[in-house]
């Protein structure tokens, strides 16, 4: 063999190894990366399901303070606090939701994170979290396969907040007005309670940002059972 051809082997093998670490970074490694971060999610929620049940917030008439969803404190940065739960992106969806945006923190090791300072489940106000499309589980994977009316449903040890899939747009990069209290709006005071899910597009890129955005509908204490909005998804 000439030096030529062993060098053109070389080459060609190299070429096959690269393509093959791309394929495993891109895909093989997200599917596995992505259901131990579903298992963890699952072993939390069986965890919560299975203590004792915390009593339901009273609704006696006229208290209307009463009637609200608990309130949660601001976790801190990698803190654990929730699971998210979107029935129309497989029933086996689900990744634990921390504090922080940070990815060497919380969106590589944990899944989702929430972005400090704005609202938390069931608050008035954004509440706005961040998840990777393209790596490391990539929980936001198919954000943009959500359909109106689609759940998006917050479990804590508490229960379970359920809001309902709006609408999506794309914004540039540093489109940070998305988390705003009213989104896009720096001038409007929030009045209703919002969830802003945020991740990059295309999904191996970072061109954009995808919004996917949710109105809030209901608070389920945990003591009354998961909600029908687990199960049936879609409005």
């Amino acid at each position: 063999m000439t030096v030529l051809g062993v060098l053109g082997d070389l080459l060609l093998t190299a070429g096959v190894v690269v393509l093959l670490f791309v394929g495993w970074q891109l895909w093989i490694g997200d599917a596995i990366i992505g259901a131990q971060f579903k298992s963890e999610a699952g072993a939390l929620t069986d965890e919560w399901a299975s203590a004792p049940a915390r009593p339901a917030p009273s609704t006696s008439p006229g208290d209307a303070a009463a009637t609200e969803p608990p309130a949660l404190a601001q976790p801190g940065n990698g803190e654990v606090f929730g699971v998210l739960r979107v029935p129309r992106l497989g029933p086996d969806y689900q990744f634990k939701l921390a504090g922080g945006v940070s990815a060497s923190v919380t969106l590589d090791p944990i899944g989702i994170g929430h972005y400090p300072d704005t609202a938390m489940p069931g608050q008035q106000g954004n509440f706005a979290i961040a998840g990777h499309r393209g790596s490391h589980g990539a929980p936001f994977a198919d954000l943009p396969s959500l359909r109106i009316g689609d759940a998006v449903v917050v479990e804590t040890p508490d229960g379970w907040y359920t809001y309902r899939f709006r609408n999506l747009e794309y914004v540039r990069p540093d489109g940070v007005q998305v988390l705003l209290p009213t989104p896009q709006q720096p001038e409007v005071q929030a009045t209703d309670k919002l969830i802003t899910m945020t991740t990059c597009s295309p999904r191996y890129g970072s061109a954009e940002r995808a919004i996917a955005y949710g109105v809030f509908e209901s608070f389920t204490p945990r003591a009354d059972g998961p909600p029908a909005s687990l199960t049936s998804g879609a409005a």
